[in-house]
């Protein structure tokens, strides 16, 4: 049969992975966007146009 584990050795193994938890999500907003790898060509810029009024205008 299994025998109860103490109260400090569940409170110690709780505290250690709130630890770990906190630590993987200050890495992992350290992280960041990735970089682009180079400059777009001009020919693949993105053109936004504003239509304004009816299109039948």
């Amino acid at each position: 049969m299994l025998e109860r584990t103490s109260t400090t050795a569940r409170y110690t193994r709780g505290f250690a992975a709130a630890v770990v938890a906190v630590a993987t999500l200050v890495l992992a907003a350290n992280v960041g966007p990735a970089k682009a790898s180079g400059e777009r060509p001009a020919g693949q810029v993105d053109r936004v146009r504003q239509v304004t009024g009816h299109p039948s205008q």
